[in-house]
């Protein structure tokens, strides 16, 4: 077996680590470690949001909608993704936050990858389902 290759499930590995399936926050020897991009497969109950805004952005961020109706907020800006494969994409020091209008799968890559922006168990909100928010 070459350990230099990974085989999964987008959505059953995403449940492991809060949807993160890349980036720099996995082990080092295992193949899904970088330092350059992030991927995440969120899946979000109707109703689950960011409350608390990331400020300070040093990534670019591409989020990709996968099913259901998501909006991503950003300053002086609302977007909503609606339909299968609708996109934005933001850059560095731009502030957003973000609302499932419906139960949505949102794919998102990163880039670079660097350590930061993860809500601490404190501040951790929650959605009505109790799901905890990213």
């Amino acid at each position: 077996m070459d350990d230099s290759v990974y085989v999964g499930n987008a959505g059953k590995d995403a449940a492991l680590d809060r949807g993160w399936l890349l980036g720099h926050f996995k082990d080092t020897d295992d193949p899904r470690h970088s330092e350059a991009v992030e991927i995440k497969w969120g899946v979000h109950p109707r109703g689950d949001e960011r409350l608390q805004w990331v400020r300070g952005e040093e990534r670019t961020a591409l989020l990709v909608l996968i099913s259901g109706r998501f909006r991503v907020e950003l300053p002086g800006r609302s977007v909503l993704l609606q339909e299968q494969g609708d996109f934005v994409v933001w850059g560095h020091g731009v502030d957003h936050s973000w609302f499932a209008e419906e139960e949505s799968v949102v794919l998102t890559v990163r880039w670079p990858s660097v350590p930061g922006y993860a809500v601490t168990q404190h501040e951790e909100a929650h959605s009505p389902e109790g799901a905890p928010v990213q």
